[in-house]
């Protein structure tokens, strides 16, 4: 069976009701991944539950040359961020988690403390109380203290912090590449496997890496 085949076994949840995923996409940079996931979810026939703030359209306008329209015609269904009775908003309806692809430290700090201010932190809250698996793709650097106790305390209520950082052992040869590997990794940790990761020490990974060359000592 195929990396591919696998992840398209997997468009339900257990109880025979569609797979679904919630995306919400922050006004960090980066807003690439997030719509990367939009479409590689797609493809795979995941119900995609999208939710952008306001500044992720503003992102989306300096970064890349797409439409708002065109980044939610990739999601099977769209809320207002600013619609706090959305179906997102309650428990009672089922998902298989959430994705914040990127994620803002300001949306990290909302989560951390349960301030719901948006549809984007409150279901983020919602996937959390439910016991569901929230990932956050939390984009910025350099990180003052502030920034990690914040981080720490959204990992101890049961967020995955899972910063875009790529793996240079796959030899990427461009932007989509790097993008898809890091994509491809933050959807394992939902066991669906899209077959964008080249992985260690497989076909078609490399094994091992190459071991940079280091500089000579003097003397």
């Amino acid at each position: 069976m195929t990396s591919r085949s696998r992840s398209i076994a997997k468009t339900h949840l257990p109880d025979g009701g569609p797979y679904r995923l919630i995306v919400g996409i922050s006004g960090a940079s980066g807003i690439v991944y997030g719509v990367r996931m939009l479409q590689v979810l797609r493809d795979a026939g995941v119900e995609t539950h999208l939710v952008m703030s306001k500044s992720a359209e503003v992102t989306l306008a300096y970064e890349t040359d797409l439409k708002v329209a065109a980044v939610k015609a990739l999601a099977h269904t769209v809320y207002a961020n600013t619609d706090m009775a959305a179906a997102i908003s309650s428990g009672s309806f089922k998902t298989g988690g959430m994705i914040i692809a990127p994620c803002s430290i300001r949306t990290v700090s909302e989560i951390a403390t349960g301030v719901t201010s948006s549809l984007l932190s409150r279901a983020a809250d919602v996937v959390l109380k439910e016991r569901r698996r929230l990932v956050l793709m939390v984009r910025e650097s350099p990180l003052h203290t502030g920034h990690l106790r914040t981080l720490t305390q959204a990992s101890e209520i049961g967020a995955i912090i899972a910063p875009p950082l790529p793996g240079f052992y796959a030899k990427p040869e461009s932007i989509e590449d790097l993008v898809d590997h890091t994509v491809g990794r933050v959807l394992d940790l939902f066991d669906l496997d899209l077959g964008l990761v080249r992985r260690w020490g497989e076909p078609g990974g490399h094994f091992p890496a190459v071991k940079p060359r280091l500089p000579r000592r003097q003397g």
